[in-house]
């Protein structure tokens, strides 16, 4: 006997298994990791603690200041609301076609084929990548401000903090064997997030009062258009994570309904302190604003202290998220199950989750350019997964559901991110090479 599958044009036979006109095709792993297990409430603080990460600390720099207020304002708005949708879109395809998708590659894989499976695996390989090696540079320039703080005197350079913090992430990530093991830990990212959203603002808002700011856009007329293209990619990269259905599976039935309200929480709750710190800190110091606020305020030395030791701890934790796909995937590829204290899977976590984080370190060593990390993720990764790829999988999935106005809004969508895109991956690598031919490798910005 067979009956209609829940989503698509296929129908679920005898064996279990959705016979449609979707590709299956494409092996599809169990995963090693925990899934179907943690409250709505933990998968909305692990999205907030995305979007409340140590990376709001330079949007201020990054978005507000290519952009003014009027662009950056409306650009933010703007781009919470474009994210909320598109990731909406990737939240309702979680049980597409008879069966429950916890990666992204594998719900592209579902509804593409082998070679989808294969780009969207290696676009979010990318995407995740570079998102860690922004924050281990993140990391250690949180260190780096510490140390200035009490010895200004340029004898540990910027490289030599960033090992620190790739060490003690590898410590991290050998101890928490999966996302969803972090628990405790997303109440200390919220802590530590709140501790230097809220120094930031305090002496952001002290120095406003007592200087005027200037908020003339800087750089010629072409540097300030691809400033702004920049500064796009950043607004996309601000609100989205490229990893949605890895979050989403670990989240307890009713998946999707579930997923919803998390993502109402992250944004809602979640974009608010975003939000303030990102306005206040560009209100104080206009177009001198950095892309670390903290080296631009002022106030007692063991304020601005606890904040950067904060804003280090909540990275470590934030990165965790964002490498933990490619640690699924590691686990998954040579069994590692069972008990986190086994020997040999301790020691799989130590010897591979340190050596990916060694690279990651070495890269951010070499290239610490944090702005223009962000701009080039953006552009060649977030905008293809969160809007390119979401609208055109919705497109085909939904496509016997959809009206002539709705199938025009989507592929719309498609189109004008596609271009947005292109674009901003050529002003990122730009800016790039602008910076590379100012500083040395392992430059000590």
């Amino acid at each position: 006997m067979e009956m209609e599958a829940p989503e698509g044009n296929g129908v679920v036979g005898s064996d279990g298994k959705v016979h449609s006109d979707y590709h299956l095709d494409v092996a599809i792993p169990e995963t090693a990791h925990q899934i179907s297990h943690d409250s709505w409430f933990q998968v909305g603080f692990v999205l907030t603690t995305g979007i409340n990460s140590a990376y709001v600390l330079g949007y201020s720099g990054t978005i507000m200041v290519p952009l003014g207020w009027t662009g950056g304002v409306v650009g933010l708005i703007l781009a919470t609301a474009i994210s909320l949708y598109a990731n909406t879109l990737v939240a309702k395809l979680h049980e597409f076609g008879g069966k429950r998708h916890i990666r992204y590659r594998d719900l592209a894989g579902f509804i593409y084929g082998k070679k989808a499976y294969a780009l969207t695996w290696g676009l979010q390989y990318v995407n995740l990548f570079m998102i860690n090696v922004g924050y281990i540079i993140l990391a250690g320039s949180a260190l780096k401000a510490v140390y200035v703080l009490f010895r200004d005197d340029n004898d540990m350079k910027l490289p030599y903090f960033i090992a620190i913090a790739g060490i003690v992430c590898a410590v991290f990530a050998i101890c928490i064997p999966h996302l969803s093991a972090l628990r405790i830990w997303l109440a200390f990212s919220t802590f530590f997030s709140l501790v230097y959203i809220v120094v930031g603002f305090t002496l952001a808002l002290k120095d406003g009062v007592d200087t005027a700011a200037d908020y003339n856009i800087p750089g010629t007329k072409a540097g300030k258009i691809f400033s702004t293209i920049g500064a796009a990619a950043n607004l996309v990269f601000a609100f989205n994570t490229g990893m949605l259905p890895e979050i989403q599976a670990t989240v307890r039935p009713p998946v999707v309904q579930n997923m919803m309200k998390a993502l109402y929480f992250q944004f809602t709750v979640g974009v608010l302190p975003m939000y303030a710190v990102t306005f206040m800190g560009y209100w104080a110091y206009g177009s001198k604003t950095s892309s670390y606020l903290l080296n631009n305020v002022s106030g007692p030395i063991w304020v601005k202290t606890f904040a950067n030791i904060s804003a280090f701890l909540q990275t470590v934790i934030a990165l965790h998220i964002f490498a933990s796909p490619m640690y699924e995937y590691l686990d998954t590829r040579f069994g590692i199950k069972g008990s986190a204290l086994a020997v040999r899977n301790l020691s799989f976590r130590i010897l591979v989750r340190g050596g990916y984080l060694a690279v990651t370190s070495l890269v951010s060593a070499l290239l610490p350019f944090l702005g223009d990390f962000m701009s080039l993720t953006g552009a060649v990764s977030t905008f293809p997964l969160t809007f390119i790829l979401a609208n055109h999988m919705y497109l085909i999935a939904k496509k016997n559901k959809l009206s002539f106005l709705q199938k025009k809004w989507h592929w719309a969508n498609v189109v004008l991110f596609g271009c947005m895109s292109g674009a901003a991956a050529v002003a990122a690598v730009r800016l790039i090479a602008v910076h590379s031919s100012t500083y040395d490798v392992f430059a000590d910005l």
